[in-house]
């Protein structure tokens, strides 16, 4: 009986050495818990972000909110890598070119997702509080056409 209990026990303890790793956890992020700071340097004053996932100055994917107080402003500008946008609340208003004209750009309401390329010039502008969801590669950064316009060249 012994020898049985000891081969039983021998048994069980390769089965749970060959079990794969746990999975990881997940992670929610409900609204209440969602902790907002000051927007980056790299935008004008008045944003708040709040990243969900990953860390957007490094490399890898990551997700973040971005808070737009109503008539909020983005000049034109570029990025390195493909821009995702889901409009979570308000409406952003998306244009191309090198110049900002609120005339000439496509409303986003809630519930819109949109994407462009790496390299192309556009800019946007808030109507209502809006909330976006951005998601992409790091490192994520933002280069305005006309230096004057980077909050981070501001004397």
């Amino acid at each position: 009986m012994l020898g049985t209990l000891s081969i039983a026990l021998g048994a069980i303890g390769l089965a749970q050495s060959h079990q794969e790793a746990a999975p990881p956890m997940a992670e929610l992020h409900t609204p209440a818990q969602i902790k907002w700071t000051n927007g980056p340097a790299s935008l004008p004053l008045g944003s708040q972000v709040a990243v969900l996932e990953g860390d957007p100055a490094k490399e890898g994917s990551f997700t973040m909110r971005v808070k737009l107080p109503d008539g909020f402003k983005i000049p034109p500008h570029t990025h390195p890598k493909v821009e995702h946008i889901t409009v979570i609340s308000g409406t952003f208003n998306f244009g191309m070119g090198d110049t900002f004209d609120a005339s000439a750009t496509k409303e986003m309401p809630a519930g819109t997702f949109g994407f462009w390329p790496a390299g192309m010039k556009h800019f946007a502008w808030a109507k209502g509080e809006t909330v976006v969801q951005l998601h992409g590669i790091g490192p994520w950064t933002i280069e305005y056409l006309d230096p004057a316009n980077d909050p981070r060249k501001a004397k």
